[in-house]
């Protein structure tokens, strides 16, 4: 198909795409944005029916030639644009050229859970969304069966945690669950142990038992897991610190006890 050509920057068109940068519009939109090469990539690859539109700029057609074949080839609908228009879509300092405009991913609570191997990962009150990216990424490259985000943590389709994702939003599945209690219960229900990794944990990382079916329970990057998440849990879980650092960031203390649990595991993530 031949793609259309967007000059002015304040089109109607240019200014919805931009408004889902706010909440509130990329949920009565159902749509989000994802913005740059790698994440672009991905989803052509792994979701491209999820795919509505993708705008490139000319220097974009340029470099990422077959990004934008890939997307021809799934019938998507193509929008050549200016580099004025791009910088209109977006709110990164930087384009790169290319965004994609996308529906939701996340799936139910229950198919998240579906496979009843390995580990999952809960994110109870998970507000930063740089953090909340990481660890996504993170329980993908971990092998991780699946990341649920608690009611309370920051939305998914946020710009910066789908920009952190690098992409592995579209690799494992990711759902949106309710309060902690309620996902604690869910993994209870199909056999998995829930360990809370939290700064006061008694048990330290290399004496934790990762045998069989567990979900690790993260909590907010400022007060961690209050004390009701904490007693739910079947332990609770320190990382061990040897220097003088008081605290590890959440995104660093959740890859480290993902990592922990995948080099335990007999099972691993082969989708």
């Amino acid at each position: 198909m031949s793609p259309s050509v967007l000059t002015n920057p304040r089109a109607e068109r240019v200014k919805a795409v931009r408004a889902l940068g706010r909440r509130s519009a990329r949920q009565r939109a159902e749509r989000f944005v994802v913005d740059g090469p790698q994440g672009v990539r991905e989803v052509l690859r792994f979701a491209p029916k999820t795919v509505t539109d993708l705008y490139v700029d000319g220097a974009a057609s340029q470099r990422h030639g077959p990004l934008v074949d890939l997307a021809r080839d799934a019938n998507i609908q193509l929008h050549q644009c200016s580099s004025a228009v791009m910088a209109a879509l977006v709110d990164t300092q930087h384009p790169q050229g290319l965004v994609a405009v996308c529906r939701p991913v996340d799936v139910s609570v229950e198919d998240a859970l579906a496979d009843e191997s390995g580990f999952v990962v809960l994110l109870a009150h998970v507000r930063d969304p740089g953090n909340a990216g990481t660890v996504i990424r993170s329980a993908d490259a971990a092998g991780a069966r699946a990341v649920i985000l608690s009611s309370a943590s920051v939305d998914l389709y946020n710009p910066k945690v789908v920009r952190s994702t690098a992409g592995s939003l579209w690799h494992l599945p990711i759902a949106l669950g309710g309060d902690v209690t309620e996902l604690i219960a869910a993994c209870r229900e199909r056999g998995r142990r829930v360990l809370a990794a939290d700064g006061a944990g008694t048990t330290l990382l290399p004496d934790a038992d990762l045998s069989g079916a567990h979900a690790w329970l993260m909590g907010n990057e400022a007060w961690g897991l209050n004390e009701a998440s904490r007693a739910q849990a079947d332990d609770v879980v320190r990382v061990p610190i040897h220097g003088h650092a008081e605290s590890l960031n959440l995104a660093l203390a959740a890859t480290v006890c993902m990592y922990a649990s995948a080099d335990r595991s007999s099972v691993k993530r082969t989708s």
